[in-house]
């Protein structure tokens, strides 16, 4: 099963159960991030493991271990203005920020999230790549 149709299946769930997918992910939140493709200008949705932060969620591009980073992220940090996500029934516009690994605040955000999602030690082995983080800056009103 490709990449796509396995997260158009996580997305069909998703949306089914105002958010909560269960299975491989009981428990855990995830959000779906709406991106604009930075060369074809179409819009894609990628499901992620979103880890709380406070009033913010940390979002990881792990993409579980490739030796590349996830285009979503290069499309994030070509973006103008913030993103859209969907979290549980809703869906807002977020301001957001990439932290590289070269980010002094990198290791912190990064603990955060690979604390709260169990496979990330899995696939930091299959790979030298530190992956990328996003902190998601949720609105007050959300």
């Amino acid at each position: 099963m490709g990449m796509a149709s396995f997260n158009d299946q996580i997305i069909d769930a998703f949306r089914a159960n105002d958010g909560v997918v269960g299975q491989h992910w009981e428990g855990k939140t995830l959000v779906l991030l709406h991106h604009v493709g930075r060369r074809s200008g179409k819009e894609y949705v990628t499901p992620l493991v979103a880890a709380p932060d406070g009033a913010a969620y940390i979002v990881c591009a792990s993409l579980g271990g490739a030796p590349d980073d996830p285009q979503w992220v290069a499309n994030l940090e070509s973006a103008d203005g913030p993103a859209t996500i969907e979290l549980g029934p809703a869906t807002f516009a977020v301001e957001y920020e990439v932290v590289r690994p070269d980010d002094p605040r990198w290791a912190d955000l990064y603990s955060i999230w690979r604390d709260y999602w169990p496979d990330a030690r899995e696939y930091e082995k299959k790979t030298d790549r530190k992956f990328p983080v996003v902190r998601l800056q949720v609105p007050p009103s959300a």
